[in-house]
């Protein structure tokens, strides 16, 4: 009852035809009509309160007449409409290489380090022969620049170098260390270290390596410091030595040994902190950076040589190629850093060592390139292929335009792949690069 008495208070609120004047009019015309039977006014006065009482009913809510909706624009319609539209299966994008602007300067051996903005830092290398067994080596620098596609020229490094090791730093700049200054990789060993700062397009000297030569390998660490380890000697034989550079007092200092001499080994950095070197002999270990210390983990199921190492994005490491007595393998298997264990993963379409491996951001592995022997050089490989590590399997895709080994390959950050440098077939230095785009997979 309170319900319907808060009801009919309201009514005041309803509007409705002044139907007391129109009565009044109406009485008023009977009145003048001659012989109008009284009956009339009656059947007025019915349909009027009829008029009152359907306002009153409907005013009040009592009543609800049926409604009408247009939803064709109405948020759901639309929302609607786009589920459907986005359930309409996509195309896969094909990969493809294209060719990008030539380097200044005709390079192998080289470094390249993307910087903190995006641009491609390229360092040293053998440029020009100047005889059949010997070229000129490279203190040159420069720069690549992704939207624009070209190569500009930055400041020289202090010391010509070739096969020495590159670091981006957290502060931006990019250490580079060890090499050497002569055409065949292993002479003039050099010590030396310096750095490059993208503000001001210019290198400065920093503490001198303890250990020399090229074939050294360096990762950044969790805690800001640069691990540098093995290489070889002046007599051109692999070493146990590993050293720490701190950015904060420029300085190298010794950590512990590695268990076992190794150059030209791979370097890989774990989710946990730990550093996992494969290559350069038969035993795999593990660095520590809160101890300094080696520790060895299970063994490769097949010795290695030439291989590529590559951090997956579940934290496992792919490791794939290698020497096979003169000849390549298309071996690969993975490690488990939580169970410290390998387990064979499917074979490469193709046997390669020496090849660049890189991890694309939709988490498979971009593999390129590569020798298919060490008889006389081998055999360069234009092929590439992609690694699912969901299925273990490899597929082919699209062949770089030129042959070359001792080129670099940097993943910039629209997902594509820089490819610059190297020797071509006829061991001349190429000034020509290309971008791999992987596409989307089918």
């Amino acid at each position: 009852m309170t319900d319907l008495h808060t009801r009919f208070k309201g009514l005041d609120t309803v509007p409705a035809p002044d139907l007391w004047y129109s009565i009044e009019e109406r009485a008023l015309a009977m009145q003048s009509t001659h012989r109008r039977s009284p009956w009339v006014l009656v059947v007025v006065m019915l349909l009027l309160v009829l008029a009152i009482g359907g306002a009153v009913l409907v005013g009040s809510g009592i009543v609800k007449l049926p409604v009408t909706v247009d939803e064709s624009g109405s948020p759901l319609a639309s929302a609607q409409e786009s589920s459907s539209a986005s359930s309409s299966p996509v195309a896969p994008v094909p990969a493809s290489w294209t060719a990008t602007g030539d380097m200044v300067e005709a390079r192998a051996g080289h470094t390249a380090t993307q910087l903190l903005d995006g641009r491609v830092l390229v360092a040293g290398g053998v440029g020009v022969q100047t005889s059949e067994f010997f070229a000129t080596i490279l203190a040159s620098a420069e720069l690549y620049d992704p939207a624009s596609g070209t190569w500009t020229t930055t400041g020289p490094m202090h010391e010509v170098r070739t096969g020495h090791a590159a670091t981006l730093l957290p502060d931006g700049k990019v250490l580079v260390a060890g090499g050497g200054s002569s055409s065949d990789g292993d002479g003039g060993p050099l010590a030396t270290a310096e750095l490059y700062d993208p503000r001001t397009g210019t290198w400065t000297a920093t503490g001198s390596t303890i250990g020399a030569g090229p074939g050294r390998a360096a990762t950044l660490l969790g805690n800001g410091k640069v691990l540098l380890v093995g290489g070889s000697d002046s007599n051109f034989e692999p070493v146990v030595l590993a050293e720490l550079y701190d950015p904060r007092t420029g300085s190298w200092s010794a950590t512990g040994n590695m268990l076992q001499a190794r150059s030209s080994m791979t370097v890989t950095l774990l989710l946990d902190g730990t550093v996992l070197v494969v290559g350069g002999g038969p035993a795999v270990e593990l660095y520590d950076p809160t101890t300094g210390q080696w520790t060895a983990t299970s063994a490769l199921r097949d010795p290695r040589v030439g291989q590529s190492a590559t951090l997956l994005r579940d934290g496992r490491v792919l490791v794939a190629g290698s020497m096979n007595g003169t000849g390549a393998s298309s071996s690969a298997e993975v490690y488990n850093p939580s169970a410290g264990d390998w387990t064979p993963t499917g074979n490469m379409l193709e046997a390669r060592l020496y090849h660049t491996a890189i991890v694309l951001p939709d988490g498979r592995v971009f593999v390129v390139d590569g020798v298919d022997s060490v008889i006389d050089g081998g055999q360069l490989l234009l092929s590439s292929e992609l690694y699912d590590p969901g299925a273990g399997s490899w597929a082919a895709t699209e062949s770089m335009s030129d042959s070359r080994r001792g080129f670099t390959a940097t993943l910039l950050r629209d997902g594509t792949v820089l490819v610059a440098g190297g020797t071509g077939s006829d061991f001349g230095a190429l000034a020509s690069a290309e971008l791999f785009d992987p596409g989307s997979e089918s």
